[in-house]
């Protein structure tokens, strides 16, 4: 098996979904943006190298329905002949798309790739969502598969006990710490900026208008979320709940985009690589309490590659929800200050299908900024899963 590099990473900056800058922005013109600044990046690699693409995303319907990773290749400076899979993992989406395209370069098939993922959940606002029928017997046999994402998150918390104020600690803490990485400048690698074109509405008159911004940032972050705020919030999901807006992931748009390639083709062409996919492990729990998938697929994960958790410098956990975050970083006995070190989806929004790749991006250059070895992606997923992927730093 040959060793898979990162080569880069990069993305868009992510922007509120309906009310933010990406709001009439097709998911296909962002992947397509994020591929050719890739490309641009990356003078040495030729686009007619680029054998494949994967693209992950967790909502199939509108604009996203479809191969959508076909469309955005073409639409892209890649020829006519780098080919293109769209895939769904839900929320891993973005680092299961990594993992496709490492293993197909590790067993030989494929030299270079790119791979990542992308959402516009505003799509929602400029088409009808799609609909389908949801299967009889599963809502007779096991109808949590079909639970809401913030239920979800409701049961974790009464089933393990993880307050409203311990939720609330936990995303002052997210907020916080994605506002210090912007001030100490770790995060402006990874955003390529990028124009649009947003729909303005006036609060007091309902007039729309069209604007043109470039999005070079990310729109959500709160810094200055305060406990005496939060605990204002209602209870976004149950009547008697703990799950607030303020402390689950924020509804945002963006897309991004990894490029590997085998260390040996790396090395012909001189770059200095981020790091190296080491392997990704899924596990299935069940689907009420999905947000704690990570605390089955972690422990495969190390199994498979002879690793225990001491070895691990760095872990990202999408910040789903507090709750689950909460309640994986204390199952798995992970210390606080290696966890989520620059925030996570609470600070800075969750587009489904990307924030794999994102997050896989952010380990990798904090792994070189601290001068770090191992770090692992981790995440839940809707319907009762957890993946995690291994990386080591260049």
């Amino acid at each position: 098996m040959k060793d898979v590099v990162i080569v880069d990473n990069v993305r868009t900056g992510l922007a509120k979904s309906f009310r933010g800058s990406f709001n009439l922005t097709r998911s296909d013109d962002m992947v397509a943006h994020v591929i050719d600044a890739l490309l641009e990046r990356n003078p040495k690699v030729s686009p007619e190298e680029v054998e494949d693409v994967i693209v992950g995303i967790a909502m199939h319907e509108g604009e996203q329905s479809g191969n959508m990773a076909r469309l955005s290749t073409v639409l892209s400076k890649l020829p006519v002949t780098t080919a293109a899979a769209t895939i769904n993992r839900f929320c891993s989406s973005g680092v299961q798309s990594i993992a496709y395209a490492a293993n197909q370069i590790a067993s030989g098939q494929t030299q270079v790739a790119m791979a990542g993922g992308v959402e516009s959940i505003s799509m929602n606002q400029r088409q009808k969502a799609a609909e389908y029928e949801q299967n009889p017997r599963l809502l007779e046999e096991k109808p949590d598969v079909y639970m809401a994402m913030g239920n979800t998150a409701e049961v974790v918390a009464r089933r393990y006990n993880v307050t409203r104020e311990v939720q609330d600690e936990y995303a002052v803490q997210s907020q916080a710490r994605y506002a210090q990485a912007v001030d100490d400048g770790r995060i402006a690698d990874e955003i390529v900026p990028m124009n649009a074109t947003m729909l303005q509405v006036n609060k007091e008159t309902g007039e729309q208008s069209k604007v043109d911004v470039v999005v070079d940032r990310d729109e959500c972050n709160r810094p200055g979320t305060t406990m005496e705020g939060l605990a204002g919030l209602k209870p976004a999901f149950e009547e008697d709940g703990t799950v607030t807006a303020g402390n689950a992931s924020q509804l945002s748009d963006g897309a991004s985009m990894t490029l590997l390639m085998s260390a040996e083709r790396a090395a012909q062409l001189g770059l200095e690589p981020l790091g190296f996919f080491r392997g990704l492990a899924v596990a299935g729990c069940e689907p009420d309490e999905m947000g704690i998938g990570p605390v089955f697929s972690v422990p495969r994960l190390l199994t498979n590659a002879g690793m225990s958790m001491q070895d691990i410098d760095l872990w990202e956990l999408n910040e789903a929800f507090a709750s689950q975050c909460v309640y994986c970083r204390d199952a798995l006995e992970i210390d606080n200050e290696i966890y989520n070190v620059n925030g996570g989806s609470i600070a800075i929004g969750h587009p489904f299908g990307m924030t794999g790749s994102r997050m896989t991006g952010s380990l990798l250059r904090e792994l070189r900024h601290r001068g770090k070895k191992y770090g692992v992606v981790t995440m839940c997923i809707g319907g009762g899963q957890g993946a995690s992927a291994l990386f080591e730093a260049a």
